[in-house]
């Protein structure tokens, strides 16, 4: 909030409240949020603290409280700088990211299927447990916070074969089940890739590459 407080003075607009200015800047949001999303599946910089979230092993509402304590040192904020500097408020700005994700909550659940017409507009949790699974066709598919336009615009939107058993987690390392493990085992993994990685052009590969998952369980803190 204070770089967003700082920043607002150099917006391009000053965007007042308004129930339209809240309907673009929460499509604006749900955008951002998608590519907000997709860097942390595919830079490792970001998966650090998205990891956190992916951790757990089963898909219930419990699954959307695992967020991580890192989220403000990798950045996550830095996605919504683009709304600042337009001319949204950072109050606007908080309280819209804030809406998006209490909707991501609910699609946390194994216990609903399939929504109809929902489905081609909106992530649903038929959406999301897919993003949620392990298996090969499934793995960084369905991004989207609230539309799942996003996905398919982009070709990131894959739908569910019912003939696959969904398996959820990660790939590669799994943290042991504790609160530091979860939140500190990754950073753990990265140290060592970038200390074993030659040269700086490589190491900022490593850091800023797609996150290798090539470590085993003998990585656990």
């Amino acid at each position: 909030m204070p770089v967003f407080n700082w920043l607002h003075q150099f917006a391009l607009f000053d965007i007042p409240f308004s129930i339209g200015s809240l309907l673009v800047g929460f499509l604006l949001q749900d955008f951002l949020y998608y590519w907000f999303h997709r860097a942390s599946h595919n830079i490792h910089w970001f998966w650090l603290a998205h990891v956190v979230h992916h951790s757990s092993k089963h898909m219930n509402f419990t699954t959307a409280f695992r967020q991580s304590l890192l989220y403000p040192l990798v950045g996550m904020w830095l996605f919504w700088l683009p709304m600042i500097l337009l001319g949204f408020t950072p109050t606007i700005v908080f309280a819209i990211v804030a809406l998006n994700l209490a909707f991501q909550f609910f699609v946390h659940t194994q216990t609903i299927g399939n929504l109809g017409w929902l489905e081609k507009v909106f992530n649903t949790p038929t959406h999301h447990r897919i993003h949620h699974a392990t298996n090969a066709p499934y793995i960084d598919k369905n991004y989207a916070g609230v539309l799942i336009i996003w996905d398919k615009l982009f070709g990131t939107f894959v739908e569910e074969d019912k003939t696959l058993t969904i398996r959820y987690g990660i790939v590669g390392a799994e943290p042991k089940d504790t609160p530091w493990s979860a939140n500190f085992m990754q950073v753990k993994i990265l140290y060592r890739q970038v200390a074993m990685a030659k040269g700086v052009i490589t190491k900022f590969k490593v850091l800023f590459g797609y996150p290798s998952h090539n470590y085993t369980n003998k990585h656990k803190i």
